[in-house]
């Protein structure tokens, strides 16, 4: 885990879906529909995060339009799907919201996040993601994609910069 005034800088956490907000499993209906399972630790820590005027924003090369509406029923408004190169969307995002590197944590788990983690403040990834990603990661959750490790980043950060433990942490 980075140090604690590399985290002090964080106002923005990036994430992708696929392996890190699933376990990257997909049950294929027979209709066509690609369906996934959150967890709803992690679902917690994103929507106190955006009460917390935390940005969050999501770059996933996949598109489903139930995970989507589950993102934005969480309160994320930045979201973005079917992005076959991930790099110009991040670019474009810290312009237009005027973010430097420092700012931003990634979390990815394979090699569609590899260059954008190579420029972010604080990279992470969980536990089970490519050995490629482990490699650059800064931080290694203790939990996999899926599974908390979304909520594990989170609330660490929030932790380190006095969010976590407050009024708002105590209702959904």
């Amino acid at each position: 885990m980075p140090n604690k005034e590399v985290l002090q800088q964080i106002t923005t956490f990036m994430l992708d879906i696929d392996g890190v907000l699933t376990d990257g499993s997909v049950i294929a209906s027979e209709n066509g529909d690609q369906l996934r399972v959150m967890n709803i630790k992690d679902a917690f820590a994103l929507q106190l995060a955006i009460r917390k005027k935390y940005r969050i924003c999501v770059i996933s090369g996949g598109s489903a339009a139930g995970v989507q509406k589950r993102l934005e029923n969480l309160g994320i408004k930045d979201i973005y799907m079917k992005i076959p190169h991930k790099l110009p969307v991040f670019h474009k995002y810290l312009l237009e919201h005027k973010l430097v590197r420092s700012e931003i944590l990634y979390i990815g788990d394979d090699l569609p996040d590899y260059e954008i983690m190579q420029e972010v403040g604080v990279s992470a990834a969980p536990a089970d993601a490519a050995d490629d990603i482990l490699g650059i990661a800064a931080w290694v959750t203790q939990k996999p994609g899926g599974k908390g490790a979304v909520r594990e980043i989170i609330e660490t950060v929030m932790k380190v910069q006095g969010n976590w433990l407050s009024k708002e942490g105590f209702v959904w």
